[in-house]
């Protein structure tokens, strides 16, 4: 790895194919098959001040959807692994002590080879490692008020056509199934029924039904298996509170006591409405959604929603 070369004072830098560049210098050719066809895979993980969580497990699941989609990064996930903390420990100098950063990881197949056939690509696979700050004042409001949700007529892509496990870049079943949500309202959050009717995910969020004391999620191959909803579900463990995957269909969601999301972001963060019907709990959040994001805090070992909540009253 080569050594990074001078950049705008406050500018981050990424690792890119080998080198830590300042991000404007990382440029990315347009016949680079993620850019052309979504063809590519990353995670995504969070720091908690300034610490990276369970980046292990992340790269992992990384490596899993490279290994669904047949690419070879050509680093093994202790160099992915070390490659990453090193971008972030560069980073973390521009970062002030109260925020946090995304970190992720991005390989696509590479770039077309010009006149080549379909599958051939020149220079190998597009590696980029990055940062970026957490968006905690956007976001703050979803912890005070809780998140409102709307499902919208578009489908999740089914299993059958492109498992929902493997974590590409191709987000456009989720993107275009947003837009009437986020048209609607700009701070809905979409999640989406399968072809059954039941309910899957959203662009970046699992989604946990509580009723009678009892914990629901979606089963997990209709549905990516994100690292915050297996921690959600660890925490449950460590409360006695049980997680059971099931179909769940809208009237679960309508008639559920509490309902919450979880995402890299926000761990775990309480779900005001559906469709624009409030839940039945008359507390965000309410009881076991506020246990387990207790338990979540002590995981961790830092309080996240404070850290959302501070911008409230800036």
């Amino acid at each position: 790895m080569s050594n990074i070369v001078e950049r705008k004072p406050g500018e981050r830098v990424v690792y890119f194919n080998g080198s830590i560049v300042p991000e404007s210098q990382a440029l990315v050719p347009f016949r680079d098959r993620g850019f052309k066809y979504g063809d590519a895979a990353f995670d995504m993980t969070r720091t908690f001040g300034h610490r990276i969580f369970k980046l292990r497990e992340h790269v992992d699941r990384f490596y899993t959807s490279m290994r669904y989609l047949h690419i070879d990064p050509g680093l093994s996930p202790a160099e992915m692994i070390v490659a990453t903390e090193e971008v972030l420990a560069e980073n973390l100098k521009l970062l002030d002590e109260d925020d946090d950063y995304w970190v992720g990881q991005r390989v696509s197949r590479g770039v077309d080879l010009v006149g080549g056939d379909m599958w051939e690509t020149s220079g190998g696979p597009t590696i980029i490692i990055d940062c970026a700050p957490l968006p905690l004042r956007e976001r703050a409001r979803l912890y005070r008020d809780g998140i409102d949700v709307v499902v919208p007529a578009m489908r999740r892509t089914p299993p059958q056509s492109l498992s929902p496990r493997a974590k590409t870049q191709n987000y456009l079943n989720l993107i275009v199934a947003e837009q009437p949500v986020k048209a609607q309202d700009p701070e809905a959050w979409a999640i989406l029924l399968d072809i059954n009717g039941n309910l899957t995910e959203g662009m970046g969020s699992n989604i946990f039904i509580v009723k009678d004391g009892r914990v629901f999620t979606p089963k997990s191959q209709f549905v990516l298996g994100g690292i915050s909803r297996e921690t959600a579900v660890e925490v449950a463990a460590t409360n006695d509170i049980d997680v059971v995957e099931a179909d769940l269909d809208l009237y679960d969601a309508m008639t559920a006591d509490e309902i919450f999301l979880t995402s890299t972001s926000l761990c775990i963060c309480p779900v005001r409405s559906v469709d624009g019907a409030v839940l039945g709990s008359d507390r965000v959040p309410g009881p076991i959604t506020k246990v387990l994001i207790n338990a979540y805090i002590d995981l961790v070992d830092y309080d996240f929603v404070a850290q959302y909540l501070k911008r409230l009253e800036a």
